[in-house]
């Protein structure tokens, strides 16, 4: 999967504040996530990321 820092991912699950829409902060062995509905970040292993992800919106698709 070609995710870059800066995009933004949409999950199968939503988060308890109700969004699905995290922005990815760090790429590696492990994603840095924040939501986009409260800020909460969370690190979570790139296998569990990459199995979960239902849409990747481009950084450059955002206006970054």
């Amino acid at each position: 999967m070609d995710i870059q820092v800066g995009d933004v991912i949409k999950l199968k699950k939503k988060h308890p504040c109700g969004s699905f829409e995290w922005e990815v902060l760090r790429i590696g062995a492990d994603f840095r996530l924040k939501c986009m509905g409260c800020g909460h970040q969370i690190m979570i292993p790139r296998k569990q990321a990459e199995k979960n992800i239902r849409q990747i919106t481009p950084a450059s698709q955002r206006g970054i």
